[in-house]
């Protein structure tokens, strides 16, 4: 007969999963109670971390349809739930796990597929979204500018060509110096306007 406490404990960790943006499961063995609550507490809002049992996690998995966890639930088990930015939870657990030799990272699951513990560091080592966010939008700028340096050219050279025929013109004889009104009354002068 199956326990309803346990029942409830692969529904709650089936539903982690589920809401979650992805999930990084460690070995906790040697940390004490104090040790863990300051890793729950640097993980912030957007992750939780919680201990749980290998089986009850194996059947949450299956229920929860992830596939290619079994490997890494043996020993002692706690898993980073993480629904805010996966990099900042990573960068968070690999930062811990450096100066906390009792926590080892095993994996994780994100984007539907097992991670090993190299593809947890490579997210790790990621920029988080808004460092990557602010030079998307420096290099967009910059972008922009060029743009409009390139737009605004042709007008400033033809300022200058005008300019330089007007100083010519001067240079000459004194004629009337060329301007744009110039240039456009002439060309508005029906042809017979000499006769």
């Amino acid at each position: 007969m199956v326990r309803p406490d346990k029942v409830a404990a692969v529904e709650d960790i089936a539903g982690r999963f589920q809401d979650s943006t992805a999930a990084v499961i460690t070995e906790y063995r040697g940390l004490s109670m104090a040790q863990l609550t300051t890793l729950r507490r640097s993980l912030g809002d957007g992750a939780t971390y919680r201990v749980a049992k290998n089986t009850l996690v194996k059947r949450a998995a299956d229920d929860a349809g992830m596939q290619g966890l079994e490997s890494l639930l043996v020993g002692p088990t706690a898993i980073a739930f993480i629904t805010g930015e996966p990099v900042d939870a990573a960068k968070t657990l690999r930062d811990f796990a450096r100066t906390n030799q009792g926590l080892v990272i095993k994996g994780g699951y994100m984007d539907g597929r097992a991670l090993t513990v190299a593809e947890v560091n490579q997210l790790a080592d990621l920029e988080s979204r808004e460092v990557l966010l602010s030079k998307l939008a420096g290099a967009m700028k910059g972008t922009m500018a060029k743009a409009a340096g390139l737009f605004a050219a042709p007008a400033s050279q033809v300022a200058r060509l005008v300019q330089a025929l007007a100083d010519k013109r001067a240079e000459e004889g004194g004629e009337t110096p060329v301007t744009a009104e110039n240039l456009s009354s002439t060309d508005d002068a029906p042809a017979d306007a000499e006769s």
